[in-house]
């Protein structure tokens, strides 16, 4: 009986290791700004009064779109930041995602990660140019009505190893090598940034995290960030070019050795990755074939040696939506690029499945991303993954 037994007995315990793990991103626009009428003031505070009563339908549409993806892991970009996790994630968890949506299954994220970003933070110089170093918006680290603005939250189904965390929200960018601020200038070719703001400025304009997750005996690492996007400057290209190096940080990260010996984390450690599984999760406002930004930077991280790229998410809706744009299918935001990332490493697993939560018209959830008030003016991306 026992030697009966014990094939059938292997046989579970590889498929609890081998588990599929579907993981996502969704920046999903809940800010302050984007619950009140455009010019009108904001106190950084709406986010969270919208969250006590569980009943805004754009929220509830959000939730929504979570519960019908049901990814095991989500990073969710423009979820504005409070110390007090009481006031936002676990708000959104009890009174949203733990509550069925549209006749969607409720779901559950036993563990989150919060952090402090940069934007809105005063950065105590004047970054934007115009003499006057006013705390907040463009003179913030990151802009930024308030401190927290656009943060960043993750919300997982496996225990997160907070103890091993590595934040990179105060790194300075002056201190990568071959940064693209030197090259920063006014029309008259003197340097945008004056020496004051060149010492102290970050160069995440969020944050950049490497959080580890404990899935089935396994660390995954999820490297998220949110870099600023590259327009909504002049032809000095500020945004563009920090941009650039916000998203080549994560390639020289991942490179390691001499290449990332320059990093440093907020705790004070150095160097790059020293992990295994990895998965870069967010919206980096960067494409290697639309928009503004500087390319480099996104096709070295796409095509590094250590990514599994070659796995494009589509949608239906996406296609629809751009009918005479071949990429049209790939994008991830309604203004038609493809903006936001699952990039799994190569080595460790194998992309089983994946997709851009882009319904067409004719199907029924369509209602959720109809238009900029449904949800968001993006897309969740998904990835089914299988550990080798």
């Amino acid at each position: 009986m026992i030697k009966r037994l014990l094939p059938l007995l292997l046989m579970f315990a590889a498929s609890q290791t081998l588990a599929d793990i579907r993981i996502a991103t969704f920046n999903v626009s809940m800010e302050a700004d984007n619950y009140v009428e455009r010019g009108q003031p904001v106190t950084g505070q709406e986010l969270f009064e919208l969250l006590k009563g569980g009943e805004h339908k754009q929220i509830r549409n959000t939730a929504e779109i979570i519960q019908r993806v049901r990814p095991d892991i989500i990073l969710l970009n423009e979820f504005d930041y409070d110390a007090d996790a009481e006031k936002g994630p676990l708000a959104f968890i009890r009174q949203y995602l733990n509550k069925s949506q549209q006749g969607a299954q409720a779901i559950d994220y036993p563990y989150y990660f919060l952090a402090p970003v940069n934007t809105g933070v005063d950065s105590g110089v004047d970054l934007s140019g115009d003499g006057v170093a006013s705390g907040s918006e463009d003179d913030a680290f990151g802009y930024g009505k308030y401190p927290g603005q656009y943060g960043m939250l993750v919300l997982s189904r496996f225990p997160i190893d907070k103890a091993n965390v590595r934040t990179f929200q105060r790194f300075l960018w002056k201190d990568m090598p071959g940064n693209l601020m030197a090259s920063v200038v006014k029309p008259n070719g003197q340097p945008w940034y004056s020496p004051e703001a060149q010492n102290v400025l970050r160069l995440s304009s969020k944050s950049h995290w490497d959080i580890p997750v404990q899935v089935n005996g396994r660390t995954i690492h999820v490297l998220a960030s949110h870099p600023t996007p590259p327009v909504f400057d002049g032809p000095e290209d500020r945004n563009g070019k920090r941009n650039h190096d916000e998203v080549r940080f994560w390639v020289d990260y991942l490179s390691g050795g001499t290449q990332a010996s320059y990093i440093y984390d907020d705790q004070g450690n150095k160097g790059g990755f020293k992990g295994g599984n990895f998965v870069v999760l967010g919206d980096l406002n960067s494409s290697m074939a639309e928009g503004d930004s500087l390319r480099d930077a996104i096709v070295g991280l796409i095509t590094h040696d250590k990514v599994n790229g070659q796995f494009v998410p589509r949608s239906a809706g996406g296609k629809a939506h751009s009918p005479d744009n071949p990429l049209g299918a790939t994008h991830t935001a309604g203004w038609r690029m493809r903006a936001d990332y699952v990039l799994p490493s190569e080595a460790g697993w194998d992309i089983v499945d994946g997709g851009v939560f882009w319904p067409a018209k004719e199907d029924a959830l369509y209602r959720l991303v109809k238009d900029r008030k449904s949800s968001s003016d993006h897309r969740m991306v998904w990835l089914e993954l299988a550990f080798k």
